[in-house]
């Protein structure tokens, strides 16, 4: 018995999972190689070792490049710096936001993302969102406060590096959207643009930000063997992580990036119970793991229905200097992932 031919909307339905597990997968992987990096091994530059991530990611689209599968494009100089802008100050934000506040209030900052990026959204792609889809959306930060949200004090200069760190990673996440759309970029593509910036900047400030947020020198490190393995699988998982947080976002959006993404989060816990001590395990926190899974559920259905979540008005203007099948070619290579 023969089966039937696969249609174009199972296909899409498949390579959107399989981009949302290379995130999930690479995202957890490199969060908990990082954790015993800097827990167990005291390797605290965070920012200088962004750098490195993003170092390893230009030679990997250099790379692919050379093989074929990054064709030429265009990105103007002011959108490529704008983008590197925003991205900077969203890694320096979040590092130095978790220095100054309370986990608790740290873990508040990151949900905001949400309301954040629906208003982005809102405001600059006319987009509405249906009554179930808010309510998801609600559900599923009642959930992840509740697994994460503990003590909360918050200050002055916290609070402002938190305000930096969330306005500018929502942009940062909006703007990968929009360049994809408005220059028919591909993954690929705008990674190849983007990294080699992001590199340089970071690598140049990035030990001058690490000693100012933790009074280390990245050069007196004691490097050990065992010290460079980790770094080096951190940037080896790295490359995997941006590339499909921006086929995640290119395919879908900033929103449902956060909302699907914060399975993360779920499964970081789950991962640091079992490898970092369980001490952590309550019941509260498993409730607000099942509330936030029902809240990804019901947000997944929600926004897929007709209305859930759609655009009032052509928002983004396609950049007719592009080729006019640009972006489902790079769709197709981002697919072959």
């Amino acid at each position: 018995m023969n089966m039937p031919p696969a249609t174009k909307a199972d296909k899409k339905a498949t390579v959107d999972a399989a981009a949302w597990m290379f995130n999930i997968v690479t995202s957890v992987g490199i969060i908990m190689v990082n954790k015993a990096l800097m827990a167990t091994y005291g390797f605290s530059f965070a920012t200088t070792l962004t750098g490195l991530h993003f170092a390893t990611t230009t030679l990997m689209t250099i790379v692919l490049k050379w093989m074929g599968y990054i064709q030429a494009s265009h990105l103007p100089v002011s959108e490529l710096l704008r983008f590197i802008l925003f991205a900077n100050f969203s890694i320096v934000g979040m590092n130095v936001s978790l220095m100054w506040n309370s986990v608790g209030f740290y873990q508040i900052a990151k949900l905001s993302m949400i309301p954040v990026s629906c208003f982005l959204e809102v405001v600059l792609d006319k987009m509405r969102y249906s009554r179930d889809t808010k309510l998801s959306i609600g559900l599923v930060l009642l959930g992840v406060a509740v697994c994460t949200v503990t003590d909360v004090s918050v200050n002055a200069k916290g609070f402002i590096a938190a305000f930096v760190a969330v306005w500018s990673t929502a942009l940062q996440q909006y703007y990968v959207h929009y360049l994809q759309r408005k220059y028919s970029l591909g993954s690929f593509n705008l990674l190849g643009h983007t990294a080699p910036g992001q590199a340089t900047s970071l690598l140049l400030l990035g030990p001058f930000v690490d000693y100012w947020l933790t009074n280390k020198r990245v050069d007196a490190y004691e490097y050990s063997l065992i010290s460079m393995m980790f770094v080096i699988l951190s940037c080896t998982i790295a490359v995997g992580t941006n590339l499909s947080q921006f086929i995640c976002i290119g395919r879908f959006t900033a929103v449902s990036f956060q909302v699907i993404g914060h399975m993360k989060t779920i499964l970081v816990l789950i991962l640091g119970f079992l490898f970092f001590g369980k001490e952590g395990l309550n019941l509260h926190v498993i409730l607000g793991m099942i509330i936030a899974v029902a809240g990804m559920i019901w947000y997944g259905n929600a926004s897929s229905k007709p209305g859930g979540k759609e655009r009032r008005l052509p928002a983004i203007p396609i950049n007719k200097s592009q080729k006019t099948d640009g972006l489902s070619e790079s769709t197709e290579i981002d697919g072959k992932v």
